[in-house]
């Protein structure tokens, strides 16, 4: 028998799978087992080992499908409650001998398929609870309630009844009934005076009319709760005005058009429902129901003279809701209930709304969609807000100039300073004269009395004895002098001289600085430390607090060491405050006021004088990655059968961390799971783990170890299979000799210790505040088992949490590699902090630390999250390249390159590209370039080819395979040359390969030399045009010439057939088919009238290269277009288009982030395209007229506001330079021409593949 099983009293084992008999065999060693749930846990029938739970007292099996409850039910005694609803029992399956239990008192068979009530249930008088809702019954026998009469809970809502017996009325203590959606129309309710202790009353969709509810209820002194929505009333009762008691009235989806005056009777009144009815006003004497929090008043027929402006004398309401109303307006009374939390105008013709409405502090939810000519009122400025600062960070222009150094230019100083008034000052000096006279009165005095106590000092000083006497007044602790202490190798000078906290930690008998300052407040059980608390006063002194903490597990030598350095801070300082002791788990109020944040305690320690701290082994695990924008890691098998070449893992060797990533994985995946690496290494490892990038196909050979050998070949696999369900958390509860392992349902508001956010519920998803400091929780999370520790918990809970978590683990199925791991409170592992939602955005960054100002940040060891960078938006732009740098690369690149083969990718396999397609690309496809380049030798080597001249030497050489990727290619192509061409170059060039993927206008510039600017990219694939042209079903073909900061990026790009897409700074080609066997079709070569004779040039060029003899080719200037073939298929001929590109001498694209783990901005090169656009980024484009800020549709709301200041930031720059930006907003997919003209060939967004 196991050694805490016995003594558990109560399990909640919901939502495990134990289908197919994997029902675990130890829970009938609980022998002690008072209460066992086991709903959602696929069952087919009830296990056998329930007949070894002799002290049983209740049990739930719901939501399972069972269809029967047989077996050994009736065997336990003492059981008192049967829950098994949401099954299919029908009315052979509910066996009879379990109704003969004496301690029977719950009965819950609802949601299943009886159709009569069981015959024997008449016996069981104990009963308190019966629910037999949602069945198929048609009747009630009347001798039923002839013995049940101590029921409490009767409800049998959903059933098939039309009448009820006249025996009901026996039901004397019973305090809630509930008959919804039964057809009941002839049923008179007469039993109901008779029930006297009734509390709650649901009666929704019975076919209530007033004809056939009860006239009086005065007998029903207790009624609190009242349902009658989905009924016929076309006024409320009278009867229910007498209920003074009622607290929640529901008279929804009824035909009430009026309410009486008598509403005012109902003064305990918490929630009214009047929704959907046929209200046009309400009585002004429900401003006398001032116990009313919520007031439900949608789909009526109100206006605003229909709500009554006293509505605002009810100071308790909380939630009012009129939607789909015919409000145009709502009574400024309404905005004087200051504990508004919740208001609800959808669907009405309201214009405005009282500017009162700024003023309600507790409003949560405003919501007024549906009304399109709604002007909301001006919100009135704070004066204390800072309109400079978001997040605590100074964005105005002076601070971020001098930030990296710069001084702010004269203007900028001025314009931030207030003008002098001269006639204000002139006032000022003219009430300051006609003060003076008191205070020139004061003066003499204060003169007088001086010069009375220097004669008074000259008297005495005269008198040596007396003299003497004043010397020898001293203290003796005054006349001490301090010893000469060089303080300087424990601290340094700068110690105590600015405010705020420093920390020390105790280290091979010296104090050691902890800098990270996401360390303060977190300190090892085995470790002892030292604090300084430096503050300065109004008149600039500084004071100073020291305080020396002790770890309970710490040893002798580190506490004497941090007592003896506080007396030495203590004295390098000249502190005249005492050092104060603070003890493990007995920490005073005013230290533990020295941090924001509760301090937490860590295991483990650091090196001691005496003693050596034992290395922490850290188990290998690999973890795969589980949903979109926030990533949950979970743990799967280390082999390398795990691997997916559409996954990246991250596998954690303790120090050495991997974070793989696979040939089709996501860009956007990768970067998370590297952040989520780096925050296990800052909060697990003290930043001193290695972080190692992992690319398929270049992977080091320490990685492959690790998977005991390197495999022939990674294949997709499904890791689902070890993602297990909703993660089940328990609450360890100890008692006088039992434990119990309750779960936390943590869908509900009530398990929260204090109230989420709402967004938070409908997912279902853990929070943080969940978790109680007091107590001990088991998360099992199916491949991991956490054991989470309070701070506050008791030890002795500690210890069974401990056991538990482990009979836990082997009692229900798992994979061999699952692990039980301790998590104490404020020391949590990212693993188990990433199954709660809002605890960790996988890299906190914390945007409210202030940094210094006046300061250059360097880019030190600092914390990442004190750091902001915005220089980029400070640096001059790129200018381009010079024609003539341009050629000479362009020279250089090519003499050096030997040899240059081409693939395409056909299917599933590369094929030779002909030489006379080198140039010509298809955005559906990929293609790999094979280069072999000559490398000179170094000087050093020359000297000796001259020494020996006959010697022969081999040159020399270098590979490089250039993988160029379509916009519209498949991310098969990478993976198919990883696993098929790189393994053959690598073979033939050991040592001497280099690999380059580049993307379609993200080209790599070498690889653009080797093509003298005659770089072509067609829409689709290669394929289809061959088939296109064989089948003569070719299409217009529009390109234009551009090039993006210098000659080397020119490309010609096939763009829309639109001629508001001509520009007359370019040249553009036309290719119009004719799928005739004399001509093919005609190409027209488009020179506009500002384009460079260069371009003009090229043109030609390109036109030759591109196109077969039999085309008909013509060269135009800007306005001799022929009408005939040129403007129709262009489609027509524009009024206007652009006639100047002055934008390519201005535009610059930043990219705002805060990946690295802080807010930073950079600029893309002038080469930029449409694809650098990134979706969960802030992008900022100038195109020297406008500057755009684009927000992608996964960005963040912080970077939007951070996104913002920047961009204001950038503009006043500009400013103080004499040169005006305006601002506008872009979303993505919104894009303006002005916005989309700035990058070359734009067209529509790619979407990720599912």
């Amino acid at each position: 028998m196991s050694g805490v099983l016995p003594f558990v009293r109560g399990v909640d084992l919901t939502q495990y799978d134990f289908k197919g008999g994997m029902f675990p065999e130890k829970i009938k060693h609980m022998s002690g087992l008072r209460w066992l749930r086991l709903d959602r846990t696929n069952l087919c029938y009830l296990p056998e080992e329930l007949g070894d739970l002799k002290k049983l007292e209740e049990v739930s099996v719901s939501r399972n499908g069972l269809t029967s409850l047989h077996g050994d039910l009736a065997s336990l005694t003492q059981l008192k409650a049967i829950n098994a609803h949401h099954n299919q029992l029908k009315n052979a399956s509910v066996p009879s001998d379990i109704f003969s239990l004496e301690e029977l008192t719950t009965l819950d068979l609802s949601h299943n398929l009886i159709t009569t009530v069981p015959p024997e249930l008449e016996n069981c008088r104990s009963l308190l609870v019966l629910n037999l809702s949602n069945n198929q019954i048609d009747s009630i026998p009347p001798q039923m309630f002839i013995n049940l009469t101590d029921l409490i809970h009767l409800d049998l809502s959903g059933n098939n009844l039309e009448t009820l017996p006249p025996q009901m009325r026996r039901l004397v203590h019973l305090t809630t009934l509930i008959l919804n959606d039964n057809p009941m129309v002839h049923a008179q309710l007469r039993q109901l005076p008779s029930m006297i202790g009734i509390k709650t009353l649901h009666l929704r969709n019975t076919q209530r009319s007033l004809s056939n509810f009860p006239s009086s209820l005065d007998t029903l002194k207790f009624l609190e709760d009242v349902d009658l929505s989905h009924n016929e009333f076309t006024r409320i009762p009278e009867s229910l005005y007498t209920c003074q008691t009622l607290r929640r009235l529901n008279l929804s989806n009824n035909q009430i058009h009026e309410l009486s005056l008598l509403v005012d009777s109902w003064t305990k009144m918490v929630t009214l429902n009047l929704s959907n009815n046929q209200l046009t006003s309400i009585p002004t004497s429900m401003s006398k129901m001032q116990c009313l929090r919520k007031l439900f008043l949608n789909d009526n027929k109100l206006d605003f003279e229909g709500i009554p402006g006293s509505i605002g004398k009810v100071m308790s309401l909380e939630q009012f809701c009129a939607a789909n109303n015919n409000l145009e307006l709502i009574p400024e009374g309404l905005c004087r209930c200051l504990d508004l939390k919740k208001l609800i105008l959808t669907n009405n013709r309201l214009v405005t709304l009282p500017e009162a409405i700024h003023w309600l502090e507790h409003l949560e939810e405003l919501d007024v969609r549906g009304n399109p000519n709604i002007i909301m009122p001006p919100k009135p400025r704070m004066q204390t807000e800072a309109p400079d600062k978001v997040y605590n960070i100074d964005f105005s222009l002076n601070s971020q100039l001098r930030r990296i150094g710069i001084t702010p230019p004269a203007s900028t100083e001025s314009a931030t300073t207030s003008h002098k008034d001269h006639i204000a000052r002139r006032h000022r000096l003219r009430r300051n004269r006609k003060d003076d006279g008191g205070k020139a009165a004061q003066v003499l005095q204060g003169l007088s009395d001086m010069a009375a106590d220097d004669k008074v000092k000259k008297y005495y000083d005269d008198d040596e004895s007396h003299g003497a006497l004043i010397k020898s007044s001293k203290r003796w602790d005054e006349q001490l002098e301090k010893p000469d202490v060089n303080y300087t190798s424990l601290f340094s000078d700068e110690v105590g001289q600015f405010p705020g906290l420093t920390l020390w930690q105790i280290e091979n008998f010296y104090p050691v600085l902890v800098e990270d300052s996401a360390y303060y407040g977190k300190f090892y059980e085995a470790d002892c430390y030292i604090i300084l608390r430096t503050d300065q006063d109004d008149s600039g002194n500084l004071n100073w607090q020291i305080f020396y903490w002790i770890g309970l597990e710490s040893t002798m030598d580190k506490q004497a060491c941090s007592a003896i350095h506080a007396v030495n801070l203590r004295n390098m300082l000249g502190a005249e405050c005492r050092c104060v002791r603070e003890e493990m788990q007995d920490e005073s109020d005013e230290f533990l006021d020295l941090f924001d944040n509760d301090i937490a305690y860590i295991e483990g320690g650091n090196v001691s004088g005496f003693y050596s701290v034992e290395k922490i082994e850290y188990p290998l695990r690999l973890y795969a990655l589980k949903g979109t924008r926030t990533l949950t890691p979970f743990p799967v098998p280390v082999e390398w059968a795990s691997l997916d070449p559409h996954q990246v893992l991250i596998l954690d060797n303790g120090m050495i961390i991997y974070v793989w990533v696979g040939a089709a994985a996501k860009g956007v995946v990768r970067s998370k799971a590297r952040l989520i690496a780096e925050k296990i290494n800052k909060d697990e490892r003290k930043n001193q783990a290695e972080i190692i990038m992992s690319y398929q196909g270049y992977e080091e050979g320490d990685f492959w170890e690790l998977f005991g050998g390197m495999p022939d070949e990674i294949t997709p696999s499904d890791l689902s299979v070890y993602r297990g369900g909703r993660p089940a958390l328990y609450r360890v509860n100890l008692g006088m000799g039992y434990l119990e392992l309750p779960q936390v349902k943590y869908q509900l508001l009530l398990e929260h210790e204090t109230k989420p956010d709402l967004e938070l519920l409908p997912k279902k998803r853990l929070v943080p505040t969940l978790l109680n400091s007091k107590a001990v929780y088991i998360l099992d999370s199916h491949t991991d088992v956490f054991v989470w520790i309070g701070r506050k918990s008791q030890r002795l809970v500690r210890a069974a949490a401990m056991k538990l978590a482990n009979e836990v683990m082997n009692m229900i199925h798992r994979p061999s590699f699952t692990l039980v791991s301790r998590q104490l409170e404020g020391t949590e592992s990212v693993i188990f902090k990433s199954y709660f939602q809002g605890w960790t955005d996988v890299l906190r960054v914390d945007y409210t630390k202030a940094t210094d100002q006046g300061t250059i940040i360097k880019q030190d060891k600092k914390s990442k999250e004190d750091q902001i960078d915005l220089s980029a938006i400070f640096m001059p732009r790129q200018p381009p390249m010079p024609d003539e740098e341009a050629e000479q690369l362009m020279e250089d690149w090519n003499e050096d390159l030997e040899l240059m083969q081409g693939f395409i990718l056909d299917g599933k396999k590369f094929a030779t590209l002909p030489q006379e397609e080198f140039g010509k690309f298809y955005t559906e496809d990929c293609y790999v370039f094979l280069c072999r380049y000559w490398v000179p030798p170094p000087e050093d080597e020359e000297e000796d080819e001259e020494e020996d001249e006959d010697k022969e030497q081999d040159d020399d050489i270098q590979c490089i395979v250039y993988f160029w990727q379509g916009r519209e290619a498949s991310k098969m192509g990478w993976l198919t040359f990883t696993f098929s061409l790189q393994k053959k170059f690598e073979a033939l060039f050991p040592g001497k390969l280099e690999v380059v993927k580049m993307k379609q206008q993200q080209e790599n510039l070498k690889f653009l030399s080797h093509f003298h600017e005659k770089f072509v990219i067609f829409k689709g694939s290669r394929k289809a045009a061959i088939k296109r042209k064989s089948d003569n079903e070719e299409q217009p073909q529009f390109f234009q010439i551009r090039a993006n900061g210098g000659a080397l990026t020119t490309r010609c790009i096939e763009i829309d057939t639109d001629p508001h897409l001509l520009n007359s700074e370019f040249c553009y080609i036309l290719s119009v088919p004719f799928n005739s066997v004399d001509m093919t079709g005609i190409v027209y070569g488009w020179i506009g009238r500002v384009s460079s004779s260069h371009d003009a040039k090229l043109m030609e060029d390109l036109i030759s290269m591109m196109f077969s003899q039999d085309h008909s080719i013509q060269i135009i200037n800007e306005g001799e277009e022929p009408e005939n073939f040129f403007w129709v298929a262009l489609g027509s001929k524009p009024d206007e288009y652009p006639e100047d590109a002055e934008y390519l001498h201005h535009s610059r694209l930043f990219r705002c982030s805060n990946e690295k783990g802080y807010f930073s901005v950079s600029e893309k090169c002038a080469d930029f395209c449409q694809d650098d656009l990134a979706d969960d980024d802030i992008m900022i484009l100038d195109n020297g007229d406008i500057v755009y800020m684009w927000v992608g549709g996964q960005t963040s709301q912080v970077e939007v506001k951070l996104g913002l200041k920047t961009c204001t930031v950038y503009i006043q720059h500009l400013k103080s330079k004499e040169i005006k930006r305006r601002l506008r907003l872009v979303r993505k997919g919104n894009e303006p021409k002005e916005f989309s003209k700035c990058f070359h060939a734009w067209g529509k967004f790619i979407k990720a593949p599912e």
